[in-house]
């Protein structure tokens, strides 16, 4: 009885401290959303310069992770040659720049919540990238979920209220940018037994962003800030910022590390749903019924596409543990002549 009390503790104890893990990313991505929203948009903070934004962040998150990696030694540098960071970390450096910075420009131009329909293309776009570069294997039905994800974004676009071709143009290319980030770091890290953690990965990465970033800023964003006299630098305003977005990458390394990337992608849908409900009640963003029909068609084939990968995930897994007792059952059965060799020996005469 004691024994079953115990065990019934440990699995409501790790379930409460799943959910904890879930609800603690949540409300971190949340908050970074809807705060760079904030920042953003012109009718809000009216901060407009997505790119120093983004440098901001990197600044702050590469001045921590050099802390926690270096000073406080919280987690141990991966031993990393000059010819791989050059050929794996700069791409998919250069990449996630991109990323964010078309992603926060998007800010300006679109809500909240149709920016969270369009992120539902995800899916898609990192099978389409890894079947191109020959990571995925084709098939038909995974193709099929990926045109109705697909159907069910352009019909939320299609009824849209506040449409926006260039805000959709820059959101669609940060998909495509991240969804490349993420299927090379499939390709250029983890197939060379290289696995970064949220903390590892601004080490490396982050100083990387920021160089990249510097070069449009210079063009773009700088000669408009020089010349602006009413410039502004709210400590309060990007500092907190900055915390929050540093906050969402431990979140992602707590969450990934203690559950898994699987439980973080259905937690996004969660939160893409709270995100459109907070556009629409408190932001006050329209959202039409054709949106909802929309994303809610897109919605299903997320769903569907999360289900496919827990149940091959389960069947990898059934399949490693196969191989396992195979291989212990043999090991077993190669040890058993060898003991009856020994005991006739042991019986023979002297």
């Amino acid at each position: 009885m004691g024994k079953g009390g115990s065990l019934n503790e440990n699995v409501l104890r790790k379930i409460l401290l799943s959910y904890t893990y879930v609800g603690i990313w949540i409300l971190l991505s949340f908050t970074v959303i809807v705060y760079n929203k904030y920042i953003l948009d012109r009718k809000m903070y009216g901060w407009p310069f997505p790119i120093s934004l983004t440098m901001i962040h990197m600044t702050f998150c590469s001045t921590l992770a050099v802390l926690l990696v270096r000073v406080l030694k919280v987690v141990e540098p991966i031993g990393m040659s000059k010819e791989v960071y050059l050929s794996s970390v700069v791409p998919i450096g250069a990449l996630y720049s991109m990323s964010l910075w078309f992603s926060n420009s998007a800010y300006i131009y679109l809500s909240v919540s149709f920016i969270q329909m369009l992120k539902a293309l995800m899916p898609v776009a990192v099978y389409s990238i890894g079947v191109g570069l020959k990571k995925e294997t084709f098939k038909s039905n995974v193709m099929a979920n990926m045109l109705a994800i697909s159907v069910g974004v352009a019909v939320a676009a299609y009824g849209e209220a506040r449409f926006d071709s260039w805000g959709v143009l820059l959101q669609l290319g940060a998909v495509a940018f991240e969804a490349t980030r993420l299927v090379l770091i499939q390709i250029l890290l983890t197939s060379k037994g290289i696995n970064l953690n949220p903390i590892t990965s601004l080490y490396y990465v982050a100083p990387c962003c920021l160089v990249f970033l510097t070069i449009p800023w210079l063009y773009v964003e700088f000669p408009i800030i020089r010349e602006t006299s009413t410039f502004r630098f709210d400590y309060f305003i990007f500092g907190t910022n900055s915390l929050c977005a540093f906050g969402l990458n431990l979140a992602v390394f707590l969450l990934i590390g203690k559950t898994s990337a699987l439980t973080m992608n259905v937690a996004g849908v969660v939160k893409d749903w709270l995100l459109i409900a907070f556009s629409w009640s408190v932001i006050r963003d329209t959202v039409t019924p054709i949106n909802l029909l929309g994303y809610g068609l897109a919605f299903l084939g997320v769903c569907y596409y999360n289900h496919t990968k827990l149940q091959a995930l389960k069947l990898k897994e059934a399949q490693k543990k196969s191989a396992q007792a195979e291989e212990e059952a043999g090991l077993l059965m190669e040890q058993r002549p060898d003991r009856e060799a020994e005991g006739r020996k042991d019986d023979s005469p002297v």
